[in-house]
């Protein structure tokens, strides 16, 4: 099976020599391209039976490796198994409209930041009033940048608890039916991003690049958020699989996605690369060619900043509140305990559960575990 990474090493030479990179880009690509190779580093062992050796490197650890998500991801989900509670939960998607991609793309931190800003204003305001809910709920949003293609598509994922806590410290449980309706959620979600990227502007904090230049002159950034307040945004929402424990295996497919996943690579030449997508819009799959210097190009475009939080908790899922109001809520749930299966666990034990073999059993003698040696 091909792989990002091999994909680093075969085009990323000439895509140096025509694009430039930011410091993030330069670290994730040679991050990627070094994981798990000498050039990390790595440890030896040996077998104290039959005195076999081998060395396993290291891995890179970023956050954006094709080689690196698998553990993390259920490790998060162990973790999180703890804090569910047995209630309905949603999955909510806010999507940002094409008039505002490169712009956002060229203020990341800053325009990714108010992604979350607006969504968590939006349904902490809709939930407390009483006409929905009239409680404090609980939600975490995970942001994703990319389409099926790889194409620009920022978009936020949130996953919020359908119930809270009212002004007694009572349970307020929603319908069946998701509290918001989905056109109120998306006209607020509007208003409030549209309304803080009024204020940025004013207070000169955007930055504008290439075809967004334009937006400069304070006509034509007005022409684009009219534009932007005429157009329906669009939003997502089902309820995620019943059960507590099938809600967080649901949800590690978002938190810990990247933008393509090695599987999702059907072949490489010297040339080109092809890779499936899914057809949303007519429910099917199909395979799309790149050139491999253009596949390199899509994919940096999701690099994240550096520092930047990827998975925000709020409200009752907010770590502030973990030891109080959520343990209240998880009582009058009644929501059952659950013990992390990984917690006090290296990550060679946790591998060797997720993938059900001993990967310290010496791979020879296949009797005595493998030590690692001393230099």
């Amino acid at each position: 099976m091909s792989t990002v990474q091999e994909l680093f090493h075969t085009f990323y030479p000439t895509y140096k020599e025509t694009y430039k990179l930011s410091m993030e880009q330069a670290k994730a690509a040679t991050n990627m391209m070094n994981c798990r190779t000498a050039a990390m580093g790595g440890h030896s062992y040996e077998c104290e039976s039959c005195s076999h050796s081998l060395v396993r490197y290291n891995s890179c650890r970023n956050r954006h490796c094709t080689l690196c998500q698998g553990v993390n991801k259920d490790i998060w989900v162990d973790q999180r198994k703890k804090d569910i509670l047995d209630a309905p939960y949603f999955h909510v998607v806010f999507t940002m409209p094409e008039q505002l991609h490169m712009l956002i793309y060229h203020n990341q931190k800053l325009l990714y930041d108010l992604m979350y800003k607006a969504v968590a204003e939006t349904l902490t305001e809709l939930a407390g009033d009483r006409k929905y809910l009239g409680a404090q709920i609980g939600f975490f949003s995970v942001l994703h940048t990319w389409g099926q293609n790889l194409h620009y598509h920022p978009h936020i994922h949130t996953v919020v608890l359908a119930g809270g806590l009212g002004d007694r410290n009572q349970w307020r449980r929603s319908s069946e039916k998701f509290f918001i309706p989905v056109k109120v959620l998306s006209k607020k979600f509007r208003g409030k991003y549209l309304y803080y990227l009024k204020q940025y502007y004013q207070q000169k904090q955007l930055r504008f690049f290439n075809e967004s230049k334009k937006y400069r002159d304070a006509k034509s950034f007005q022409a684009l958020i009219d534009e932007c307040y005429k157009k329906d945004w669009y939003s997502y929402m089902k309820r995620t699989f019943s059960g507590p424990i099938a809600v967080m295996e649901y949800l590690g497919r978002y938190t810990h996605r990247i933008a393509i996943s090695n599987n999702r690579i059907v072949s490489v030449d010297k040339q080109s690369v092809t890779i499936k997508v899914k057809d949303y819009k007519r429910n099917q799959k199909k395979t799309v060619t790149l050139k491999g210097v253009e596949f390199l190009r899509r994919f940096l475009m999701h690099i994240l900043p550096k520092g930047f939080v990827k998975i925000r908790h709020y409200g009752l899922l907010a770590n502030r509140n973990k030891k109080t109001k959520l343990k209240l809520c998880r009582k009058l749930t009644k929501s059952p305990t659950y013990k992390p299966l990984f917690e006090g666990l290296s990550k060679i034990e946790i591998l060797s559960i997720l993938i059900k073999k001993d990967v310290s059993l010496c791979p020879s003698c296949k009797k005595t575990h493998l030590t690692e040696a001393i230099p």
